[in-house]
């Protein structure tokens, strides 16, 4: 019996980026090991030939080779470790699915990326680890409950793609997602009563889930709708972040259906002070639900 989170990270996942996405990987993976949260798996390097089957193949041989007009697609300039750090957390994102398959509960340090498209990539995204889950596992229901401030836009044109994925976004920044029966966007006002309507949300898409019959829950567990992110509306606190936290962790757990999760957004700094408190609440909540004290 595993008495700590499952969780995929390498040093191969960090890179200076002009963003803290990558930046701050590596401190969070560190503090969350620190605490006694996770036990990290190294993943490698994931397979050119499962991108080249989820993504156009000049994108895909640009983001390899360094040199392509879609280098840059993502919104960054390219680096050999950018490239490096994207084929390793995208391992990472099918080794984690495989650790909540036999043990509920899992995590992969880093993020889904969910803004990248089938053609090219955008919004700091590369190639989407969302979408990679369901083409490697055709024969599951792989259920994305996206809770980064930013619409899954990318992950909702996937989901024209691949008929076993489901696509559920929960946000308060708006970016163009589209809508469809397997692609869903509930978009969260800055008002008095943001959190309570954010509940609402997760409610509903519980429910889809179940309605559903999702096989796997791939939770983007973003931060960046805090408050003080640089990045986001501001609709949820410190405290209202890790009850959103806990009440995934428990409904899922609760209903038996296997779950792992990414950092996602998350854009403070200083990124030790600010960033990694966030982020670890989310590893304290899961911990706490997963493997309570006797």
């Amino acid at each position: 019996m595993i008495r700590k989170i499952p969780a995929c990270f390498s040093d191969t996942y960090s890179a200076e980026t002009p963003t803290a996405s990558m930046k701050k990987l590596a401190p969070v993976a560190r503090a969350a090991e620190a605490v006694g949260y996770v036990t990290l798996h190294d993943p490698g390097l994931v397979c050119r030939k499962k991108l080249r089957s989820l993504h156009a193949p000049d994108y895909v041989r640009a983001i390899l080779t360094g040199r392509g007009r879609l280098l840059s697609s993502q919104g960054w300039d390219w680096t050999p470790e950018i490239r490096n750090g994207v084929l390793a957390i995208n391992a990472g994102q099918i080794d984690a699915a495989k650790f909540a398959f036999v043990h509920g509960i899992a995590a992969n340090m880093g993020q889904g990326f969910h803004h990248a498209r089938p053609e090219h990539g955008a919004g700091f995204c590369t190639f989407n680890g969302l979408a990679l889950v369901a083409q490697e596992f055709p024969g599951k229901r792989i259920f994305v409950l996206d809770c980064d401030e930013h619409c899954g836009d990318g992950t909702a044109l996937f989901t024209k793609k691949f008929t076993n994925l489901f696509n559920f976004s929960i946000n308060g920044t708006n970016w163009g997602m589209q809508q469809n029966e397997r692609s869903i966007c509930r978009h969260i006002e800055e008002e008095s009563a943001a959190f309570e309507n954010y509940k609402k949300a997760l409610e509903e898409g519980f429910a889809k889930a179940q309605e559903w019959r999702a096989d796997l829950i791939v939770y983007q567990a973003g931060v960046d709708s805090h408050v003080d992110d640089p990045m986001g509306s501001g609709i949820l606190s410190t405290d209202q972040l890790l009850e959103r936290d806990r009440i995934v962790f428990a409904h899922f757990h609760q209903r038996g259906t296997p779950l792992f999760f990414v950092l996602a957004g998350g854009y403070q700094t200083p990124i030790e002070e600010k960033l990694v408190p966030l982020h670890l609440n989310t590893f304290r909540a899961a911990f706490e639900e997963y493997f309570p004290k006797s």
